[in-house]
């Protein structure tokens, strides 16, 4: 035996949880913060789990330095294959930047990048900003139009739903380059049923189980999930047939640019292709976003004196519609960030895999083909990087420089979020334009907690508030 296979065959295995796969898996599904929590206090930075699907255990991180080597040694000792990001196949397909893994990957992630970086985000400023004030003054005035069971004596309106209305709106603009007429509306109202079919717990099971999945007709959840999923695809279709046959160059949004796309033997992508892209980046580009803003405001409400740091600091703002200089306003960054942390809308990165030969990961021995998570909520939540980590103070990003090991809300390696530009800026503007021109409160002050929604997290009952 070699001296190098004598060390590897001397390091220990990771700690398993100890708990039978299936319990593991409900645990999992119905409370993946009490899950998480409860591992982590016997096994501190590193633990297997059997959760998600995988045969095999699954590996949990969230030591920053282990993330660090998990995420940049991609293609060396790690792999980040598209195969293992299946929980979305049933909604995104097979064609998408979560399916994709090499070349292909990269190639998809250069070709959509530049739609939500530099110059394009300034030209997103205004609409967010009309967005925002269409959204909440048709609110001020009819409760009942973003939620049946709102108030109208007091106004009483969901959180998560008017900011899922301004999120997904923007992004249909950057994705279609459009936000009015019949599709566009057609489309908006079918991606908001889809998505509130996994609103719980419960039904997100449904994504987790393989063997739930089956069409027993439109009465059954799966049978409706399939039915929605059809009819927005044929819309989709329809908007890729109408604009390759009236293809504009001009046009700056990511149809047109995956349109006008070709391989290096001068192929375009087929409307499949497109379409699990379009979905993909449809979907992905708006839930999160609006489940981060809906965070936001609750704390904003929550916490008096954050909420006045916030409008002093407005005050500085000569100019309203300077975006850019609302973009970079510190105490403003500082807030979206520590909601990020204490929130994280995705508790993990995407999956990686150990490459051909074993890995030492923290001085335990990962062998080949061994699945490997970022555990971000539980990286979020350590006391030696933030103290007193379940208070929302975000005077801790204006103190310190986090690393992107250490703060990541938006993944890391190959596979970070391509909306991140997009989605900081959305969410600075429509904070800003909220606190300058509406006076919220918080409908009811008990605490709200997260749940999970799919595949992230959310706030449980959506955040009722209500306007002064």
């Amino acid at each position: 035996m070699s001296y190098m296979s004598k060390t590897k065959s001397m390091l220990k295995s990771v700690n398993s949880i100890e708990t039978m796969p299936l319990w593991q898996q409900i645990q999992w599904i119905a409370d993946p913060i009490g899950y998480m929590e409860t591992a982590v206090k016997k096994y501190p930075d590193i633990f297997a789990a059997k959760i998600i699907g995988f045969g095999n255990s699954i590996i949990f991180v969230n030591d920053p330095q282990a993330i660090q080597q998990i995420l940049t040694n991609d293609r060396k000792q790690f792999s980040a294959p598209g195969e293992l990001n299946g929980i979305l196949r049933p909604v995104v397909g097979d064609s998408s930047i979560f399916s994709l893994d090499g070349d292909s990957h990269r190639k998809r992630r250069q070709l959509v990048m530049p739609a939500f970086h530099g110059s394009r985000m300034q030209d997103y400023g205004q609409l967010i900003f009309d967005l925002t004030n269409k959204v909440f003054q048709k609110l001020a005035t009819n409760p009942l139009a973003h939620n049946q069971k709102a108030n109208p004596s007091n106004r009483i309106f969901l959180v998560r739903d008017a900011m899922q209305d301004i999120s997904l709106q923007i992004i249909l603009q950057a994705v279609f380059g459009l936000y009015e007429g019949d599709r566009c509306q057609q489309i908006k109202k079918l991606l908001t049923q889809m998505t509130e079919l996994f609103i719980s717990p419960l039904t997100s099971a449904f994504l987790f189980f393989p063997s739930l999945q089956k069409d027993l007709g439109a009465w059954s959840p799966w049978g409706n999930f399939v039915r929605q999923r059809e009819a927005i695809d044929k819309l989709v279709y329809l908007e890729i047939a109408e604009r390759r046959a009236n293809l504009d160059p001009s046009r700056t949004d990511i149809l047109t640019m995956l349109l006008l796309a070709r391989d290096e033997e001068g192929k375009g992508m087929t409307d499949l292709e497109l379409r699990d892209e379009l979905l993909a980046l449809l979907l992905a580009g708006h839930e999160t976003t609006a489940t981060a803003m809906s965070w936001a405001l609750y704390w904003i409400h929550r916490l008096p004196e954050v909420k006045e740091k916030l409008l002093q600091e407005q005050k500085s703002i000569v100019d309203p519609t300077d975006w850019m200089s609302i973009f970079r306003l510190p105490y403003l960054t500082a807030v979206c960030n520590e909601t990020l942390r204490i929130h994280p809308v995705a508790m993990l990165t995407f999956p990686r895999a150990v490459e051909q030969e074993s890995v030492e990961l923290l001085g335990y021995n990962l062998e080949p083909q061994t699945i490997v998570i970022g555990c971000i909520y539980l990286l979020h939540h350590r006391e030696d990087l933030y103290p007193k980590a379940d208070q929302f103070k975000p005077e801790r990003f204006l103190e310190r420089q986090f690393s992107p090991y250490e703060f990541m809300p938006f993944g890391g390696g190959v596979r970070r979020c391509v909306g991140e530009a997009l989605a900081q800026f959305e969410m600075k503007i429509v904070l800003a334009t909220i606190l300058r021109h509406y006076e919220l409160e918080l409908a009811d002050r008990h605490p709200v907690k997260p749940q999970r929604r799919g595949v992230t997290l959310a706030p449980a009952g959506g955040i009722k508030m209500t306007f002064k």
